[in-house]
């Protein structure tokens, strides 16, 4: 079997991917690449509410659209197999609702009654639980506990009251291994009535993947060893950014049905409060100052912030591994190793070889190698000042002052912007170089 030069880099560093990619090749799983014009497009961004002229904003996502009949709002869940871009050169055979993954998000007001007619277009049955809220038992959405399973082809209706304003989830809860894993979760959002909401409000939800390089289907029984992980679906640099007016309130509603991974959520620029979880507000006088908040696995947090500098900032996992993209983890540890010598002799054997990684990762992003089919490299999208290392889950708040436009990256000029010392910085600030 001849390796490429992309097989071999690093001494090692990506052959465990590729070769389990090429493994997963000759399984039966659906894996022939996909072309991103299969996947769907996201409908506009628009409130189903009319919370005023903004109203939520769900990057790279939509909201469910709902109709009043007699003395409840309706919704309608399709529960369907789609192909779902996640960035550029990577699509999935996803399992989600109405073609999205995460799901549109549900929007209401506290003490509404709603309808929610669930549809199973999947191949096994399927149900719905909605995670956070207080209703009566029959509608809980356990299968086998409180409702027999949805069997494919069949419409299921939920009837509620929303109980209480938050932020929560809705997901499937039946054989949830397989079906949150593969993408069945999607956010559940309710107004105190009359809440006129922040200036710029937004809706996160995490997830995170095992997806072999080459496969187009997720593996929904890997335990620890994700190596794609999203916001909304998209990894960086496919996540759409943010956009605030100096001086403006920003809330954000940040869900995570996991499937087994907490995450380090870490903002640049400002800092926040976390004014409520999926239990309900915190108190203001609970609130302390964060730039940095842990959301588990099966919670939310609602964060609030004043943008106060302008500027492209960063949010982002602070877990290193989750803003990055598609890795292969069974990859040896080159820092430090002296190849000198090794690459040539290799090289007779695999023509094209380069001894990579001695010094970290960091020239990899600069080097425009071969992938397999269907697969990503780790490294992140192109920024003002060259790569930007990270991507995964990592996205991008621009602040601009009022009148400002959004396009393009924030332009700092002259000595706002770090650079290379001179000689005379050096000897004006008494800095001696030894």
């Amino acid at each position: 079997m001849k390796l490429t030069r992309r097989e071999l880099v690093g001494g090692g560093l990506f052959v465990g991917a590729t070769l389990a990619a090429r493994q997963a090749g000759a399984q039966t799983q659906g894996t022939q690449a996909l072309t991103s014009s299969q996947a769907p497009a996201s409908p506009p961004m628009a409130s189903s509410v009319g919370r005023g002229e903004r109203g939520l904003v769900v990057p790279n996502g939509a909201l469910l659209p709902s109709s009043r009949k007699r003395d409840a709002r309706v919704f309608h869940l399709i529960a369907e197999e789609f192909d779902h871009e996640i960035m550029k050169g990577l699509v999935i055979k996803a399992w989600g609702f109405n073609g999205h993954t995460p799901g549109p998000v549900i929007e209401g007001i506290v003490g509404e009654r709603v309808v929610i007619y669930v549809s199973n277009k999947l191949p096994a049955p399927t149900s719905v639980h909605w995670h956070g809220l207080v209703l009566p038992s029959g509608m809980d959405g356990v299968a086998g506990l409180h409702q027999r399973r949805i069997a494919p082809g069949q419409t299921f209706r939920y009837e509620f009251v929303l109980d209480r304003a938050g932020t929560f989830m809705y997901h499937s809860q039946c054989d949830e291994m397989t079906q949150i894993a593969l993408g069945m979760v999607g956010m559940l959002i309710v107004r105190p009535r009359g809440d006129r909401g922040a200036d710029r409000e937004y809706s996160l939800m995490s997830h995170e993947w095992k997806i072999l390089p080459g496969a187009a289907r997720p593996d929904p029984s890997a335990m620890s060893d994700f190596n794609v992980l999203t916001f909304n679906g998209k990894a960086f640099p496919a996540t759409e950014p943010l956009h605030a007016e100096l001086g403006e309130t920003v809330r954000i509603h940040l869900g995570n049905m996991g499937p087994m991974d907490h995450h380090s959520i870490h903002i640049h620029g400002t800092w926040f409060d976390v004014v409520a979880t999926d239990g309900g507000v915190v108190p203001r006088s609970a609130r302390v100052p964060e730039t940095t908040t842990l959301l588990p696995v099966g919670a939310t947090r609602t964060i609030e912030f004043v943008a106060r500098a302008p500027g492209d900032w960063p949010l982002h996992c602070h877990m290193t591994h989750h803003a990055m993209n598609q890795m292969g983890h069974g990859s040896p540890n080159m820092v430090g190793v002296d190849t000198r010598g090794v690459g040539g002799q290799i090289m007779r054997h695999a023509p094209g070889y380069m001894p990579m990684g001695q010094t970290g990762m960091w020239d990899m992003a600069e080097m425009e190698m071969p992938v397999p089919a269907n697969s990503v490299a780790m490294r992140g999208g192109l920024g003002p000042h060259g790569i930007i290392d990270m991507g995964g889950m990592f996205t991008v708040i621009k602040v601009r002052r009022q009148g400002d436009t959004f396009d393009g990256w924030y332009p700092h000029g002259g000595d706002a912007t770090a650079r290379e010392a001179s000689a005379a910085d050096l000897a004006a600030d008494g800095i001696v170089l030894k």
